[in-house]
Order: C-alpha cells, then structure tokens, then sequence
C-alpha cells in the first residue's frame, strides 16, 4: 500500500531535485531518491533521502524505488546548451518515458513532471503566454524539442489510478543554481559577454523556493493532466535582473551589445558548423543561449493562482538579497 508520506525523486542530486527533496524532508516525509553513481548517491544521502541506486535506462529500477511511494517527482533532464542528438532523446525523451513507466508500475498515483517553457520555443519571443500555447516538439533546438515531447508523453500517460501533472517554472534562480549565475559569471570574466540589443526587454523568473512550492502544490491540487506555469509574479527587466544577480558575487557585466538578428543568425550557424564537423568542444553561442538572453519570455500564471492556489512565496528583490549574505 502507497505511503501519503513517503515521494519518489528522480534528480535529486540536482537543483530543483535538491531543493525539493529537502523541503520534503523538512516537513516530515520520507525521500526515496534514483542515484546513478556513488557521487549522486552521497548527495542524496547527504540531505537526508534514501538513495536507489539505478539511472533513467532502467524502469525496473525506477519501480523498484518508487514501490511504496504515492507521489514521485521527476525532475532529471539533460538541461544542457549542447550536446548530440541522441544525449538529448535519452535523457529527456526516453528517461520520462521509463520514469512515468516504472512508476506506473510500481503503483505511484500521482507523477509530477518538472517542465519548462523552453518546451514551447522555436527560435521566437514568447510574450505574455499561458498554458494554452502549444509545445513545440518540432523545435531547432534540441532541449526544446526534446523536453517537449517528454511533456507529451506525460500527458498521454495520464489516466486513473495513475494522474499526471506537469510544473514549469521559467529560469530558475537561487541557492545552489548551477546554471544561470554560475554560466553569466563565467562568462563575463572570460570576455564572452554581451547584451543582445540593450538587454532591457522583459523576462519571468523563478526563485528556488517558489519553484519547490509550486510543485508541491501540483502534487496535491493539480488537475490530472493538466500543466501550470508558475514564476515569481511580475516579469523583470532582463538587464537588471542579471546586473543584480551577477553583483551577489562581485561581478559586473561589460556594456557591450550585440543586434538580436546578429546572435541568431549566429547561433544557428555555429551550431550548424559543429554538427558537420568535428570541432572541440562547445559552440562559442547556441540557440538555447540564444532563447535565453535575447528573447522576451513572459508568462501568465493566472492558472496556477486559480486552480493551485500558487502565489510566490519570495519575491525577486528578497531573493536577491539573501543571496548578496550568502
């Protein structure tokens, strides 16, 4: 028999998985959470969870960690800026199609799918959008398209006894992120840094901590089926939202701007040019950087307020705050 009180984690090594795995334990459940190595094991052992070693290619695995448990999230992807065609199916494609079929087996009856508005971008801006615009499976850019078909099979798996729910938290920020202050900082100091136009168009963001209540929430309110956006509420100037983010470590970005046709025509190129040939490494710019420095992307959360009862539990200059004590 399913324990209320016990969640299944696939990603909890990770950011959001992290995060989630400790507010979970914070409030008295048992996390059960899938390790693929030693390192993984640790860290999950290290914030308080049970680790199940076993990765993303094994249902049996899967189910056998999450036998017992009601609710499992799935927060695991390959969130990267580059990588091959198959890297990109395995994690994201393939490891949501085994996480929702070992979980099924296992008898889990609801199933949490971390998501992201990316699923839904295709080398355009996307402003003030809800849930109601459409995934974009056929995407040039691979994160995208991949996580939006993950997102499908989600959907389609959702029937009773074994309800789906999908979270998408946009740009997710905070404690612990080892994506966008880490990748910005990076990148100013090694001279790489540029503002796309003058960088002051809109963007939504989500805290940590708003991220995390958001998907608890949609493990107890969300409608089978259904997906919600959640962020910190009001969208932020880009150029000063990661003016004050990068200022938490003592950095400052340089004024230096790019045209926006510029970056993605390219982006695009670059990218072409390092699938046809055998270059090192990454490409210098990509189109997901691209999506995620020179675009627009503004969400309504309407949806999460009315049927989650979701409101940010931190606001961005809060959040800004802690972290310049930290």
């Amino acid at each position: 028999m399913a324990d209320e009180r016990t969640a299944f984690v696939t990603g909890a090594s990770g950011f959001v998985g992290g995060a989630l795995a400790e507010s979970l334990l914070a409030d008295g459940w048992r996390v059960r959470a899938l390790a693929r190595s030693d390192g993984a094991a640790a860290k999950v052992a290290e914030r308080g969870a049970e680790p199940v070693r076993g990765d993303l290619d094994d249902p049996g695995a899967i189910a056998a960690g999450a036998d017992g448990c009601r609710v499992a999230f799935h927060a695991a992807a390959l969130p990267a800026e580059w990588g091959s065609r198959e890297e990109f199916e395995r994690a994201n494609v393939q490891g949501t199609g085994n996480a929702l079929a070992g979980c099924r087996e296992a008898g889990v009856e609801r199933f949490v799918h971390v998501g992201t508005e990316a699923a839904c971008f295709d080398m355009q801006p996307l402003v003030d959008i809800d849930e109601t615009e459409p995934l974009k499976p056929g995407s040039k850019v691979l994160y995208s398209s991949t996580k939006a078909r993950a997102e499908q099979l989600v959907v389609a798996a959702n029937a009773p006894g074994f309800e789906t729910v999908t979270l998408r938290p946009r740009l997710v920020w905070g404690p612990g992120d080892p994506n966008i202050l880490p990748g910005f900082a990076d990148a100013v100091e090694t001279g790489r840094f540029t503002w796309v136009g003058d960088g002051r168009h809109l963007t939504s963001t989500t805290h940590i901590d708003n991220c995390v209540h958001g998907l608890r929430l949609a493990a107890e309110r969300g409608r089978p089926g259904e997906a919600y956006y959640v962020t910190d509420g009001e969208p932020v100037r880009f150029r000063r939202f990661i003016t004050d983010l990068l200022a938490t470590r003592g950095v400052t970005p340089p004024d230096k701007n790019t045209p926006r046709i510029a970056l993605r025509v390219l982006a695009s190129t670059l990218e072409s040019a390092w699938r046809a040939f055998p270059f090192p490494g990454d490409p210098p710019i990509t189109r997901l950087a691209y999506f995620l420095i020179a675009n627009e992307v503004t969400i309504d959360i309407s949806k999460a307020r009315e049927e989650l009862g979701y409101e940010p539990r931190i606001t961005v200059e809060e959040g800004l705050a802690a972290l310049r004590k930290d």
